[in-house]
């Protein structure tokens, strides 16, 4: 009956924890632990009295109306004693599972670089703390679900194999170098260093999505010229093919990928339940993350661990602290503080003090989370005041009446989610693009689908449109918009086959369009006006927040007419909405509100002087 209801004593006996034996007092039940505590107790008497029924039976016939009672309802109560018991046999096996994964946890992370354990231990919100039982079986399943039954003994970083490399130039970005898998397996590491052998500065990074790379991007911008002469490096994890370990990473994108798409065509509760998941990532998430970094090192296994790196996806920041780099730094995403965004053993930048704030009320220490800015690309900050006096002037003619369409730029996100409300949005916008009011420039990525959906509305509206499909094209487009001239057609479609343009497209047309329309993604962070539209995931919705308040943005519109309400103001100049948004951003780019990438790069590269100087 006691073990039943509270076994850790019991089964810590079996293991040998001590810390199981006393994880909680004897006797300090709750309403669970008293359900199944007088669960057990019923089970234990109808057993008995079926027992001592059946030997009473076996010597004499009893008279006592008692035994008439058990004669008569014998079967019935058999079968609550079966019941009883089963119910009693799940709840032992649970706990014994339960208690199970505790020691298969500690067996998982022994020889773990650094302790996920400490770093979460002092939260006071809830979301952290030491790990329960319940904890352990989460972050195994977790775990085992992506890595499989693929070895998990490659926890020292000399030992661990290395995939040999090799760096090309960026055919997209002048001045990066791009790391790839070398062909030959006996190939030795060729990757470009300094004029006096520095080692490089390396951006890391993962495809998936959009945002993470974007972000990638935008820090690599930022690189080039440095005073210690180190080259940038940008190495995609998923580069690194063929590779078991680069499989299991894109294993996790498409799922993840398929539930945002999914969830967001459906609606209703599929959506709320996808956006619950997005903002619970609570320490066994960082757990399980952490545990995916330490099995994903051979991926960075070729590279100088003195370089300072600086990762675009908790996941890198992970896997470079396993590797055993000296030099880590994670840009975390989003506005939301979850533990599935910090990482451990690095330095964790963060783009506003509220974030900062809740991180550190959640106990990360101070020495492992600072406020940087917002991460946006080099190009954009250096030219606010510059495209928003342009938009100003462009908002003025409207105002006055003269022909000046709103410019507005719709990016699809990596996920390839949204369908369903940027199809409403633009069918909405239709008599506006007809009229002249408005030009759209629609980033389908590369996602056919989303391609085809917009081409079938755009077809169905009779609104004629152009498509630029490569990189020249955008760059062609933007310039003819900065020169002050006029797109081809009111609509633009950009579509292509390849990613890198995918991502590329919505930075590059940033400078030439009046309003970036997009989800609070990454891009809500950056240093132009926006209409934030529906959001995909609940995480989300603390950037469209922060826009919102310091004034570069909207609130989040859930619905098309919202959209269509900040529009019509837009294009009227009613209130003077954009001409506020743009002062705005020109107030908080004096103040460096968009340098978070620029100071990520700067303390990047102190890290290593630091050190040296320690070293002297």
């Amino acid at each position: 009956i006691i073990f039943s209801s509270h076994p850790p004593r019991v089964v810590g006996l079996i293991y040998k924890h001590p810390s199981d034996i006393m994880s909680a007092p004897l006797f300090t039940f709750g309403p669970y632990e008293w359900a199944v505590f007088s669960l057990s107790y019923v089970t234990a008497a109808l057993f008995l009295a079926i027992v001592g029924f059946k030997t009473i039976l076996a010597y004499f016939v009893p008279t006592a109306p008692v035994f008439f009672v058990l004669y008569i309802y014998y079967g019935h109560i058999v079968a609550i004693s079966a019941v009883c018991g089963f119910i009693v046999a799940l709840n032992l096996a649970w706990q014994l599972l339960l208690c199970s994964a505790r020691s298969w946890y500690r067996k998982e992370t022994a020889n773990n670089v650094v302790s996920v354990d400490s770093f979460v231990a002092k939260d006071p919100t809830g979301t952290g703390g030491p790990i329960t039982s319940f904890g352990c079986l989460k972050v195994m399943a977790m775990h085992r679900s992506a890595a499989g039954n693929r070895s998990l003994d490659n926890r020292d970083p000399a030992k661990t194999k290395k995939y040999p490399l090799k760096s090309e130039e960026s055919p997209h970005v002048a001045g990066l170098f791009v790391s790839v898998r070398a062909p030959d397996l006996a190939a030795t590491t060729e990757l470009p260093s300094g004029k006096g052998g520095e080692a490089p500065l390396v951006i890391g990074t993962i495809r998936m999505g959009f945002g993470h790379h974007r972000i990638a991007y935008a820090a690599a911008s930022w690189g080039a010229d440095g005073p210690d002469n180190r080259p940038v490096l940008f190495h995609d994890l998923l580069s690194i093919t063929p590779s078991e370990e680069a499989d299991l990473i894109k294993n996790m994108d498409k799922l993840y990928s398929k539930g945002s798409r999914l969830t967001s065509e459906l609606g209703g509760a599929a959506e709320k339940a996808w956006g619950a998941a997005t903002k619970s990532g609570d320490a066994d998430s960082l757990r399980a993350t952490y545990q995916m970094g330490e099995l994903v090192t051979p991926l960075l296994g070729s590279l100088d661990k003195e370089s300072p790196i600086v990762c675009s996806h908790t996941l890198v920041a992970c896997a470079a602290v396993a590797a055993g780099f000296k030099h880590v730094i994670n840009l975390v995403i989003d506005n939301h503080a979850q533990w599935f965004v910090v990482a451990p053993g690095c330095l964790n930048l963060v783009q506003g003090p509220g974030n900062y704030r809740d991180l550190r009320r959640m106990g990360v220490p101070e020495k492992n989370v600072r406020v940087a800015g917002h991460w946006c690309p080099r190009d954009l900050v250096e030219n606010i005041d510059k495209d928003c006096d342009r938009r100003i002037k462009r908002a003025a003619l409207r105002k006055s009446g003269k022909n000046s369409p709103l410019r507005l730029l719709l990016p699809v996100g990596g996920a390839g989610a949204q369908r369903r409300f940027c199809v409403s949005l633009l069918a909405a916008l239709a008599p506006s693009v007809k009229a002249g009011d408005v030009q759209i420039f629609l980033n389908a990525g590369d996602h056919s689908h989303m391609k085809d959906a917009f081409a079938e509305v755009l077809d169905a509206e009779d609104i004629k449109y152009a498509v630029v499909n490569s990189t020249a094209g955008v760059y062609g487009l933007r310039d003819t918009l900065l020169a002050g001239n006029a797109p081809e057609e009111n609509v633009i479609l950009l579509a292509f086959d390849d990613y890198f343009p995918a991502v590329a497209t919505t930075d590059i047309l940033c400078r030439a369009v009046d309003v970036l329309v997009c989800k609070p993604s990454e891009l809500a962070f950056y240093c132009l006006p926006k209409i934030m539209i529906r959001r995909v995931g609940d995480h989300e919705a603390y950037s469209a927040t922060r826009a919102s308040e310091l004034g570069d943005g909207t609130a989040e519109c859930r619905t098309v007419e919202s959209v269509l309400d900040y529009v019509r103001m837009m294009t009227t100049g009613e209130g003077d909405v954009l001409t506020q948004m743009c002062e705005y951003v020109k107030t908080m780019g004096k103040a460096g509100t968009y340098d978070g990438c620029r100071i990520a790069i700067k303390v990047a590269r102190e890290m290593v002087k630091e050190e040296r100087k320690m070293l002297s």
